[in-house]
Order: C-alpha cells, then sequence, then structure tokens
C-alpha cells in the first residue's frame, strides 16, 4: 500500500492573514523534516525548522539548478531546460559564482549610498502626492508599488517613464492562474524591452548597472536576462514588504508609534517584519547526492522545499515568534535566504524599507485601515504573498 503524505500548505487562516499557513506549524512539531507530496507524483520534502533549513541552504549538494526542481505547487509548471544564460539564481558554480562576482561588483558601496539619497527624495515625492490626493487612497498603487520601481528603474538604467509596461509584464509572471502562453508573452515582452535597453547601452553607456556590466564579457543574451532577474528580484517583493510591512504595523497599533518615537530603531523593525512576513515563502533545493539529515535519508533527485516562512517562526530560533516585536532584534532571519545564494539585492531593499516605512508613519500618525481586514484583497494568486490594494485613511 502506498503511504500518503501531505502537500504544501498553501490554506492561511482568515483571521491571521499575515501569518503562514498554520500547516506548516503542524508540520514542525512533528520535527524539522518532513515528507511533502508533490502535484507531479513526486515524493520529497519540506524543511520547517530553522537550524535545519540554513543546513540546507548551504550545502553543496543541495542544488539550485531548476531543472532538477519538482514544484511543488501545481500552478508552477516544471521545466526539464537548464536556466537561460544570465539566470544565474536558478545554476549553481562555477556558472552562478561567475556571474554573481560580476554582478557583486556592481553593488559597491558608493552605488548604495547614492541610491539611499534618491530613495529619500523619491519617497517624500510619492508621500507628498499620497497627502495631495487626499484620504483615502490605495496604498499600493500610490506609495508601495512606485518606489521600487523608480529605484530599479534609475539602477538599471530604465526610463522610468515605462515602467507601466515592465510593471504589467512582471506581474503576469507571478500569477499562480497564468497560462503558460500568458507567461510567455509575458517573458518575452519583457525580454524584448531589456534587449532593446542592453543594445542603447553598448551603443551609449551611462552611470547604471547595466552600463556598467556591458564592459565585461557577457553576451547580449546574458545581459538581458540578468537584467530580467535583477527586475523581478528588485521590483514586486520589495513592492508587497512595504505594503505588508503596513499593513503589519496597522493591525499592531504600538509598533508605529515605537517607531515614530524612535526612528534609530528603523533597522531592528526592518529585520523584525522581514522575519515575521517572509512573503516569498520558499525556496527550492534538489538532491545531488543521497543526505542524511535529521535521521532521515534524502535520496540523490528528491526535491527539497525550504520553508522561509516556517523557519522564520521556529519557536527554537525565535522567542514568541508570532508576535511582532519591531524592538527586537531579529537577525539572521531567512527571508532573503542563506549561503552563496542569498538574495544579491537584500543590502537595497533594507535601505528602501528602512527609508519609506517609517517616513510613511510619522508623514500620517493617525494612517488606518479604510476598510475591515475581511475585505482585502490578498495576493492567494501570486508566488509573491501580499495585498494587491491598501485602502488607507488618515486624519486631515
Amino acid at each position: 500500500m502506498t503511504q500518503s503524505h501531505p502537500a504544501l500548505p498553501t490554506e492561511r487562516d482568515a483571521e491571521y492573514p499575515l501569518d503562514p499557513p498554520p500547516g506548516f506549524a503542524r508540520l514542525r512539531e512533528e520535527g524539522p523534516l518532513s515528507r511533502l507530496s508533490y502535484p507531479d507524483g513526486h515524493v520529497g520534502w519540506v524543511v520547517t525548522g530553522y537550524a535545519l533549513a540554513r543546513l540546507v541552504l548551504a550545502d553543496h549538494r543541495f542544488s539550485a539548478r531548476i531543472e532538477l526542481h519538482h514544484m511543488p505547487n501545481a500552478a508552477v509548471p516544471r521545466t526539464d531546460q537548464p536556466a537561460k544564460p544570465g539566470l544565474f539564481p536558478l545554476m549553481d558554480p562555477p556558472e552562478h559564482t561567475r556571474y554573481r562576482r560580476l554582478l557583486i561588483g556592481q553593488f559597491t558601496v558608493r552605488r548604495m549610498r547614492v541610491l539611499a539619497e534618491r530613495v529619500e527624495a523619491i519617497t517624500a515625492d510619492h508621500l507628498d502626492a499620497v497627502e495631495a490626493a487626499g484620504s483615502p487612497v490605495d496604498l499600493v498603487k500610490a506609495w508601495a508599488q512606485p518606489i521600487p520601481a523608480q529605484v530599479i528603474c534609475e539602477l538599471l538604467g530604465v526610463p522610468y517613464t515605462s515602467r507601466m509596461l515592465f510593471q504589467g509584464h512582471a506581474l503576469a509572471l507571478g500569477r499562480l492562474d497564468a497560462t503558460p502562453e500568458e507567461i510567455g508573452a509575458a517573458a518575452a515582452a519583457l525580454r524584448g524591452f531589456i534587449g532593446e535597453l542592453v543594445a542603447e547601452k553598448r551603443a551609449h553607456p551611462t552611470d547604471d548597472l547595466l552600463s556598467g556590466l556591458t564592459a565585461s564579457d557577457l553576451t547580449d543574451e546574458e545581459l538581458t536576462n540578468i537584467g530580467l532577474a535583477l527586475l523581478g528580484a528588485g521590483l514586486d517583493t520589495t513592492a508587497n514588504m512595504l505594503a505588508m510591512g503596513t499593513l503589519a504595523l496597522l493591525r499592531h497599533p504600538g509598533q508605529p508609534a515605537a517607531l515614530r518615537a524612535d526612528p534609530g530603531i528603523a533597522e531592528r523593525a526592518v529585520e523584525e517584519l522581514l522575519r515575521y512576513l517572509s512573503i516569498a515563502p520558499f525556496t527550492l533545493r534538489t538532491a545531488l547526492e543521497d543526505v542524511e539529515l535529521a535521521g532521515r535519508l534524502i535520496r540523490a533527485g528528491e526535491t527539497v522545499t525550504v520553508s522561509l516562512a516556517a523557519a522564520n517562526r521556529d519557536p527554537l530560533h525565535f522567542d514568541d515568534p508570532d508576535t511582532l516585536d519591531v524592538l527586537r532584534s531579529a537577525g539572521g532571519h531567512l527571508t532573503f535566504g542563506h549561503g552563496i545564494h542569498q538574495c544579491l539585492g537584500q543590502q537595497l531593499a533594507r535601505v528602501e524599507l528602512q527609508v519609506a516605512l517609517p517616513a510613511l508613519v510619522r508623514r500620517f500618525p493617525t494612517l488606518r485601515l479604510a476598510v475591515p481586514l475581511e475585505d482585502l484583497a490578498l495576493r492567494t494568486d501570486m508566488s509573491v504573498y501580499g495585498v494587491h490594494r491598501l485602502p488607507v485613511a488618515w486624519d486631515a
């Protein structure tokens, strides 16, 4: 008789939409590593414990190559094709190492410092626009999406006037209900857009990341796919962290007050929000050889879903993990991953969050939800969790 195993938990508690699906906590109670059934019939694993998640993400015996993975979500089709040249997050060394070394050289301290100053100006401009529009307003459209869009445009050298074009295609790529044809069309449109931009940078370089990379030995195809990866990583995730971070603060009234009273806690507050929300819920690794972990044997070829959300709520590592506390030291969370694949743009995301969230709660001390929590349109249909709209109001 074939033994049945649970599928990936996806159902969230309607009363606690900021929490991971309760199924992860139930799995973790049984141990940090559990069997998991995948939609294509594969039987792999899920990691829910913090210590084990760090171990797997840092272990070279587990591969990030997309063609080796079985997908835990039925809405995401499996592929047996290797990642296209330049899509380094879906590769292993030595290919991954080559691309990452080139990119680290572009994320310089000087560029991050300049961008930090720009984030402050960009945030102030959009807060001015929100205030001018008047209460109530959809904070996603008016504030959370435009700030990272403008920042990534300036980083990559993308004309900000083109933002609606690439934002629309990027959102289509993240839809769990999109057809393969829709995904293919959105990806082709984005590649075409970035490909034209790469050609322009080669001919007329400026002081931006893509122009800097044209001086390397990267091909146009590699540059285009790197641009695609960076655009995807730096746009939707940060926008949703801004929106969900705001929602989390509004759901815990004492937390915005603490942030207003002491701007010096912004760094700790952002790390705690990143831990608490974990909007990119999991990452995948596939065993390249037999590996024994937590007293269990993971066979070569078996896919391991590492639940970042569950690991960030592990009570063995974080005290009272289901409580949001902007005063705690939440360093070491796994929201940006761990090991050689740790998010390349994490410092940029931190800058945006540390500037924008405190500025929002200072500008609008009476900020509140304009609709009941249950009326919010949650992004359960997207690969990155969040809210489609965040209607807020404030006292004039």
